[in-house]
Order: structure tokens, then sequence, then C-alpha cells
């Protein structure tokens, strides 16, 4: 059975003004139609919310106001709201309708995805959800399905129907706390207690890049329950874990995204996307390895050990496997792994085990009675009291120096080991002044190892630092820093008046490519010319730009029209309007009238602008005067008339008597006339 047919919205008219065509989605609380606006003939997508979440006022006043939120929103990448309605309890939206697919129907044609790819449809996205963040507005429901690829290239993100405004008391989910969104997409926080803000979508983007990047979503389960917790107690895994060649600081950027403890994540989709250009900048130069900003990258905490008040004992909040741990009181920071916990908390400690555990340290310097010697056991008769030994002197003094030894081998120890280093300050994207004034107030060096060019840090700020930020530094150590040229920008040239091939090289000079050329005739350039570019010349372009030319093809041919007939003047004016020049000159003509066209030069074909047509006017037939033959005999008269070129013929006057002679002529004696013309002679 067809459902699209059987679909009781498919044809109806909402609110007098839309008219529902055929369904294009169907959600958890609403279905999508493709619909036209009789209003403005336009086509749109309505999305309609499923029958009875209308009669709920609380969700009806809910969504009023997360529709005007929502169409508050414009941006070139999210999917705009055009308006919003009630019509008899069905609520609707009328939005942006994207021809294409979603991210989705990619992901299933084309993951797994390389990380440049990924990175470029993650960047759209980002951009759309930090105008979002920075409009005080969470999503909420970020996943492929909401992310439309239209036909034409553009990426659009939809449904913020679930976003509401972001604010401090934020602490319930979206509908009476049901927990609203898509399970393999939802942060920790949101599944534990509904608390959701900008980090959350921050989350559910790291998501979507793992799936990019992998094919699969990264928690997976028999159950919504089952992936739910996944979230809670599991990290996101490494995508190189699932996919070879992925480079570390790309496993870190979804490490840092995807954090359980989302004070650990982006802030907001802004600095997301500042990190994802960070790291398509490394790719798009090709680099494989870079510690400096896989260490950045990476999330870390600090937590300090805290008095338990219940045992007065120090206590150390858990952490998830790879946290960073800096405890009260130690100068290094050690890594707790769980089997190393739960082997400390099950079979007690061992030495290589001190350092992850101090309480089990402390009951190994100091055994409980229980455990400690009863002193020498007894020999030879039983009743007999040991001797008591002798103070010896020495023993005091050896123990000092046994002590003494000691400390100082710790000490010693401590010095070449931990002693003499500190942690390297971290000042990437800081001003070199900031940066200088922070490491020299660490007592550190501070040398600019060079200079490069950087899309993500400003000119003048700090790129990366050797050691990197975080890692060990000699106390009298110095540490080199690259400083941001800043974005890699080149001048287009001035390519006019250049050949093809010229203007190749000069766009290569400046690190730009060529791109499409596009012929236009031109009068005065010759073909092969470059008559202009897009961009214009002297912009400001990034390298790889493409730059498009315009190149002349030369003057214009155009058709020589036939004008053979027409009066003079007006086929003089039809060839100047194509810009030919004329050159006149005239002849007799028996068969063409004075004044028009007998012939022209060409009489067809094709010249170019300013060439010269040549045309022939008649100036009519010559003229001969009539011969004076009156009084003549017709004989003689003929005679006169043949030899000045003229037919003849005979016709009796009003007063022949028969005398042949001629009285009169017409055309009339001494008249002049056409050569060849016919001269009637009338005879007496």
């Amino acid at each position: 059975m067809d459902r699209t047919v059987a679909d009781p919205m498919i044809g109806r008219l909402i609110d007098g003004r839309y008219r529902v065509g055929p369904r294009i989605a169907r959600g958890g609380m609403a279905t999508v139609y493709q619909a036209t606006d009789l209003r403005l003939d336009r086509t749109c997508a309505l999305k309609v919310m499923h029958a009875g979440l209308g009669d709920d006022d609380d969700f009806a006043s809910r969504f009023v106001h997360e529709a005007q939120s929502a169409a508050k929103l414009s941006h070139p990448h999210v999917v705009g709201v055009f308006d919003q309605g009630d019509d008899a309890g069905t609520l609707f939206l009328a939005m942006e309708y994207i021809p294409g697919h979603t991210l989705r129907d990619l992901i299933r044609q084309a993951s797994p995805m390389p990380p440049a790819r990924a990175l470029v449809l993650l960047d759209p996205i980002l951009s759309a959800l930090a105008a979002a963040h920075a409009a005080g507005m969470i999503h909420r429901d970020v996943k492929p399905e909401n992310v439309l690829l239209a036909d034409d290239g553009r990426i659009k993100v939809a449904d913020f129907g679930l976003a509401r405004a972001v604010s401090a008391q934020t602490r319930h989910t979206a509908t009476r706390g049901v927990l609203i969104g898509t399970v393999s997409y939802l942060s920790p926080e949101l599944v534990i207690d509904g608390r959701a803000d900008a980090r959350s979508d921050v989350y559910a983007a790291g998501v979507l890049l793992y799936e990019m990047l992998t094919g699969r979503k990264p928690h997976e389960g028999d159950s919504p329950i089952q992936v739910a917790y996944k979230h809670v107690h599991e990290d996101v895994p490494p995508p190189s874990r699932t996919v070879t060649g992925i480079p570390a600081y790309v496993d870190a950027l979804v490490a840092r995204a995807t954090a359980r403890d989302r004070d650990l994540r982006p802030t907001d989709a802004g600095v997301f996307l500042h990190q994802v250009r960070r790291v398509r900048t490394a790719l798009d130069h090709g680099v494989t390895h870079d510690p400096d900003l896989t260490a950045d990258l990476t999330p870390t905490s600090t937590v300090r050990v805290e008095d338990d008040p219940s045992t007065g004992s120090g206590h150390r909040p858990s952490t998830g496997p790879g946290h960073r741990i800096d405890y009260l009181g130690e100068r290094t920071p050690t890594i707790v792994e769980p089997h190393a916990a739960a082997s400390v908390a099950g079979h007690g400690s061992t030495s290589g085990h001190r350092q992850m555990n101090d309480e089990t340290a402390f009951i190994e310097a100091n055994p409980p009675p229980n455990s400690r010697s009863n002193g020498q056991s007894s020999s030879g008769s039983g009743n007999r009291p040991e001797p008591v030994a002798r103070r010896s002197r020495r023993g005091p003094i050896l123990l000092v120096v046994v002590l003494l030894l000691a400390a100082a081998a710790g000490i010693a120890g401590w010095y070449f080991g931990m002693g003499r280093y500190t942690a390297t300050p971290g000042v990437i994207n800081l001003s070199q002044g900031q940066a200088r004034d922070r490491v020299q107030a660490d007592g550190l060096g501070f040398v600019v190892g060079g200079r490069e060019f950087s899309e993500t840090v400003a000119a003048g700020s700090v790129i990366r630092t050797s050691p990197a930020a975080g890692s060990n530094i000699t106390k009298d150590g110095a540490v080199t820093v690259v400083v941001s040229k800043g974005a890699e920008r080149y001048y287009l040239p001035a390519l006019r008046g250049m050949t093809g091939d010229e203007a190749r090289d000069a766009l290569e000079t400046v690190r730009l490519d060529l791109g499409d050329s596009t012929g236009r005739f031109h009068p005065s350039m010759a073909e092969g010319m470059v008559l202009a570019s897009t961009p214009e010349s002297g912009t400001e372009l990034k390298p790889g730009a493409t730059v498009d030319l315009v190149v002349s093809k030369g003057p214009e041919p155009i058709r020589v029209p036939d004008l053979a007939g027409e009066r003079a003047e007006r086929a003089e004016a039809a060839l100047a309007r194509r810009g030919f020049e004329v050159d006149v000159t005239t002849e007799n003509s028996d068969e063409v009238p004075e004044s028009y066209v007998v012939s022209q030069s060409p009489a067809s074909g094709t010249l170019f602008r300013g060439e010269t047509v040549t045309l022939t006017v008649s100036e009519g037939p010559v003229m001969v005067e009539v011969p004076s033959v009156a009084g003549v005999g017709v004989d003689e008269a003929t005679q006169r008339m043949t030899d000045a070129g003229f037919a003849v013929r005979t016709e009796a006057s009003q007063v022949y008597v028969g005398l042949e002679y001629v009285v009169e002529t017409d055309p009339a004696q001494g008249s002049m006339a056409p050569a060849g013309s016919l001269i009637t002679l009338f005879l007496v």
C-alpha cells in the first residue's frame, strides 16, 4: 500500500495558505512534508506536529516560543523558519525547503571518510551551531538526519525546534523531565540529569565526526538503555582503533569533543570550530604527526586530593582512563588506569603501585600491630629468660648516618629526576609579548624560532612551542616559539594584456591556480590576450585559490547584409550600425532607379568592425537630347532619331493630309530622354 497516498495530510490546505504535498520525513514528534505557500507561490517544508501534541497547552506554548527563537536565527548554514501556526489544533512550522539528501545518506554511502573530507563537512555544521550558541540557543538533537546536504552543495542544519534558550537555571529536559534526543548522540550529562548546554551539542558533533571517520557509532547496544549507559561509563574510542591511517591529533580532537566530563570539552561550537580548523590546516599541509597539536587537543584535567570529612583521610575522586591527575603534595602527575586501581584495592600494594595509592603505601610503611614480629623466638630451655642485649652507642650514630645518606640520596634523586624540571607554560594563541612575559615569569628563556603562516592563529601570536605546553623543561631552559605571520594571502596581480601562458606564470608566482577561461570578442585586443579576471586584480587571496580569466577572441566577425535594391541612404545607415565603413560609388542604370543600390562589395559573408563595404548607387539611365526633326520628311527624321539612339514609331497627326512630313515629336524635340527610349513622330 502506498503510505504517501494514504496520509490524510497530503492535499490538505493548512492555515488557508499551505497546500500539503508529498511526505519528506517522519520523526518521533512530527512529520515533514513538501508544501506550496500559496500566498508567496514558493515551495517550503512544512513540519506538522503529531496529533494530540497540540492539545497540551504547555507544549504548545513552548513550541511557539522555540519556533520564534529559531526564526530569529539567521545563518547561511541553518534551515530558515518562515512561519508558525496552529490550524485547529494542528501545530506546524513552515521552513526553508532544501532539495537533496541528509548526512545519514552520505555516511551510508561514503564512510569511512578521509579526515580532511569529514572535517570539511563538519565545518558548516559547527558554524551553524556556533551561531546558535552565540545567540543563547542550543540544538539538543544534533544527528546526521538533521544535517541536510543540498543538491547545489549547501549544507544546512535543521530542526532547532528542540532548542531552548540557555540560562544558568537550565537543569531539566524539554518536555517535563522526558529525555528528548537521539540516544546515539546524547551527552552523558543529558542521560544522567537532563541538563544541557552548548557543550552537549559539542559532544553530539564529536560523535558525528567519529561516525564520519569510521562509518559506525561509537557506542552500540541491544537497547537504548545500553547505549545510554555506555555514554555515561565508557569513553568514545579513538577512530584510529577502527580505521588505520588517522593521525593522533585527529583522535585527540574526537576525544576532546566527546569527553565524558563536559568541563574538558570545548565550551561551545565556536571553540570546537577553531580546533577543527587547526586540524584541517595540519591535514591540508600533509602533517601526519604533530605532538604539539596532539598535546593541545588531548583532554586533561587537574584535581586535588581533598580530605574526606567522614574519615579525615585523603580522598581521590575517580576519573576515566587517560585523565591526568595532580595529587596534593605530588609534583609529578600520574595516570590512574582502571585495572591498576582495581589491583590496588583488591590485592594490596606493591612497590609498583605506591605512587598510585598513598593509603596502601602508608600501610606498608606502618604495618599494624598484628602484622609485626613478636620478637625473637625462644631457644634452648623454654624457661630460661632471654638475655637482654647490651645497648651500643654505635647504633644511634649509624641510624643517623643512614638517615642522612638516605635523605641526601633522596634529594639528589629528586633533583636529578624531577627537581630540576618545571612544566612548560602554555602560550599558544598569546601575542609574542604576552608569551615572553609568561615564559620569563617562570624563570625560563624565550626564543623566537621562526615565523610561519597560520589560518587559525592571528599574526604576531604563538602557533606552537618547543617543548610543548605541559612538557618537562629544565628550570634554566628556554622555550622556543614559532610566531604566526597571520593567514597566508597574496594579492592578485594585474593580468590584463597578458597571454594565457603569461597569466598562468604570474599566478604560479603568487601560489594561485588558473581556473576556467571564458572567451569574449574584443575590437582591439588580439585573440588570446587576457581581458579581465575573477576576482579582480588587487584582491587578497588564499594560496591555491582559483582565478578565472576572460580571454579575447579577437574582433567579432559581423555578417554583411545584402542591400542591393535598397535606397542608398537606408543601406548606408544599416552598414554603419554594424560598425562598417561605407564607400559609395555611382553609375547609370536602366534597370535600377536613381538613388537605389545597384550592387555592393562584398555582397555577403562576414567582416570585422571598421572594415569597408562599397555600395554602387544608381544615377538612373543615360539621358540623350531628342533631335529637332520638325518639317523633315519621315525617312530623314527616322534616321536622325535612330542615330541618336532612340527607337522610332510614326503616327498620323490630327491634320494628316498624306504629305509624310513630321510636325512634332513625343517626347518633344530638344528635351532629354533616356537613351534607347521610344520617340513618336507625328506626320502631316
